[in-house]
């Protein structure tokens, strides 16, 4: 392999990420979660009577633009269609009133969600709240949960869901108590999608059973009683503490939606200034470069992931350190010091850890936390309280580690109520924010390369031995939050080499020649978001450029000199990037499982610059 023609590979990159760097150091990238977002939007402006044909045309425009041939909306390339992303687009564009009932678009989506069974096969919980909450189906029962049971004493503990999923079910069981219907003349019937005629889903038959089974052993007498206006206003002073200052819950679009349908249904004017509040919220996530509302904003990762790999590019001081200096004084910026409410199963910790988003001010997660202390790291003397704030970071992300000996996304660990009472496709990875192997070994990477923390701790020993302990059969690992045994391979192997585990021992063997027995046949790697809803790898049959980057960078810590299986990576890494094509803006980011896939531009960056560089420090003699 040619050395010089991967240096300019790397220089090609470098500049070219600097070039889009922000004037106050970030990176703004628009991160891409597919249509879902801009279904619900447009289904909540047609509620609220409050449509912009000028603003909804061109998300529609963009929604009818990814129609398939066959009717479907896909949530990723190499589907056949999604029932789910089907009806959601179908619904959003009569609601946006440029498609009538009879035009041939509108028609074939109608076919294709009937050949699957019609919307009652619908499982995804966000499509069933946006059919419920407009009047297009009944609530599910699963969902009638009364609020009294996270709002009392002798009830269940809201907190022990993850913080994403705690902010999404509040205002949907608010809706379901109330049995809201934010229907009027302007929606469409979606009636005739119901193929039985019942206005129900078909996943709703479980819950009656296992909700007796739990509401046997709890003393309804001190309870109040169910929807009673207490509850309700424990519900909404939930959601208002938890609003960030540009007025999302907790960062997220899709829970803001939710939560303005809430207020709705508890009768809020839909003029009145805190619902005005959270449309702006939403209308702050919009694209800059194209039609789409974010999920949310994702500057946090981009910017400390971009400049990681700008630090170990190897270009010279002169060209970098103007760019790497400001990201970090961005991210110093950006470090949280309010409690939120990770405290509860950590309560003994002070904040000081990073979040996903550029507004996210008290809701923090560990892969940024780890990304952004490696970032600012360099630059600790040039911050004020540089090493006290970075030693802060530091002590949050090791005081989130569970007792396992893995690391969560978010909080420790909380006991999970959820896989009792509910039914929905991914409900145990969006519910809950167990240990995962791919941010557990970013941690273990971290704590290696930057503080010399090796095996023969016993702390780190117990990680190793978790991460060990989630090896599949066949030398893979799962990763939770990139698709899928790529993400969780390479991410193992670079962790636990690390941080001292030797190259021949059994798990690093089966991981590197599990790698090798996956590549693709032009040298590259590709996984089906398939593996994500599976649970088993599944091939994508073309290479990606985050997913090479991923093998490569796992295979290069793996040995000591190249071998031919990684060079033909590293020319398939440098080939996929010159093309450009549909590999390149493949969803390989994971976000719930079945229901959304995400789209990170900056994947294309940084992976790739911190695969190629790894290379060539390592091999260029």
């Amino acid at each position: 392999m040619n050395m010089n023609e991967i240096k300019d590979g790397i220089r090609a990159l470098a500049m070219g990420a600097m070039s889009a760097q922000s004037s106050d150091g970030s990176w703004r990238l628009c991160l891409d979660t597919g249509i879902s977002t801009d279904c619900y939007w447009i289904v909540l402006l047609t509620a609220l009577r409050r449509r912009d044909d000028a603003f909804i045309r061109p998300l529609a425009a963009r929604i009818a633009s990814l129609q398939q041939p066959n009717g479907a909306w896909k949530l990723y390339p190499d589907e056949e269609g999604s029932l789910e992303a089907t009806a959601e687009a179908c619904y959003a564009l009569l609601c946006a009133g440029f498609y009538l009932e009879t035009d041939g678009a509108i028609e074939r989506a109608k076919q294709y969600i009937r050949s699957k069974g019609g919307l009652s096969q619908a499982k995804s919980l966000l499509t069933q709240v946006i059919f419920s909450a407009t009047g297009q189906a009944e609530w599910p029962k699963q969902l009638r949960l009364p609020l009294e049971l996270f709002f009392s004493q002798a009830g269940l503990d809201l907190f022990s869901l993850s913080g994403h999923a705690r902010v999404h079910l509040i205002p949907t069981l608010v809706m379901s108590n109330l049995q809201f219907s934010a229907r009027n003349e302007w929606m469409p019937d979606m009636g005739d999608l119901f193929v039985h005629g019942e206005r129900t889903f078909a996943n709703d038959h479980t819950w009656i059973s296992a909700l007796n089974v739990f509401l046997s052993a709890i003393p309804f007498d001190s309870l109040p009683v169910i929807g009673s206006p207490n509850a309700l206003e424990q519900a909404r002073q939930f959601m208002l503490e938890r609003l960030e200052p540009n007025g999302t819950l907790l960062t997220y679009s899709t829970s803001t939606i939710l939560m303005a349908f809430a207020l709705m249904a508890m009768q809020e004017p839909v003029a009145s200034p805190l619902m005005d509040r959270l449309l702006h919220g939403v209308l702050s996530l919009q694209c800059w470069n194209r039609a789409g509302i974010q999920t949310a904003s994702s500057e946090i990762w981009d910017t400390a992931m971009i400049s990681y790999a700008l630090r170990e590019a190897g270009l010279p001081t002169s060209e970098t350190s103007t760019s790497l200096e400001n990201a970090a004084l961005y991210l110093a910026s950006r470090q949280q010091f309010r409690v939120g409410d990770w405290i509860r199963r950590s309560p003994h910790t002070e904040p000081g850890g990073w979040g996903f988003s550029d507004v996210n001010t008290f809701y923090p997660d560990v892969d940024d936390s780890v990304a952004a202390l490696r970032t600012i790291r360099p630059y600790l003397s040039r911050l004020p309280d540089g090493r006290a704030s970075w030693q802060r970071g530091l002590n949050f992300v090791l005081a989130m580690r569970n007792d396992d000996g893995g690391w969560p996304a978010f909080e420790r660990r909380g006991s999970s109520i959820t896989d009792l009472f509910f039914t929905f496709d991914g409900k145990s990875d969006i519910a809950s924010d167990p240990s995962t192997v791919d941010l557990s070994c970013r941690v273990l990477e971290f704590l290696g390369e930057e503080l010399d923390m090796t095996i023969g701790h016993s702390w780190v020993d117990d990680s190793v031995k978790w991460v060990l302990s989630r090896q599949e059969r066949d030398g893979s690992w799962y990763g939770r939050w990139g698709i899928a045994y790529v993400h969780g391979t390479g991410m193992a192997l670079q962790g636990l080499l690390a941080v001292g585990l030797a190259k021949d021992h059994p798990a690093v063997t089966k991981g590197v020649r599990w790698l090798f027995d996956i590549q693709n046949s032009d040298g590259g790697w590709g996984e089906s978001c398939v593996s994500d809803e599976r649970k088993r790898y599944v091939p994508l049959n073309a290479s990606t450029p985050s997913q090479t980057a991923w093998a490569l960078n796992g295979l290069i810590a793996a040995h000591d000199k190249p071998t031919s299986e990684m060079e033909r990576g590293v020319e398939a890494l440098l080939r996929v990037l010159r093309a450009g094509d549909w590999t390149s803006v493949y969803p390989t980011g994971a976000m719930l499982p079945g229901s959304m896939y995400a789209h990170y531009p900056s994947n294309n960056v940084s992976w790739p610059l911190l695969a190629l560089s790894a290379y060539v420090n390592k091999f260029d003699e």
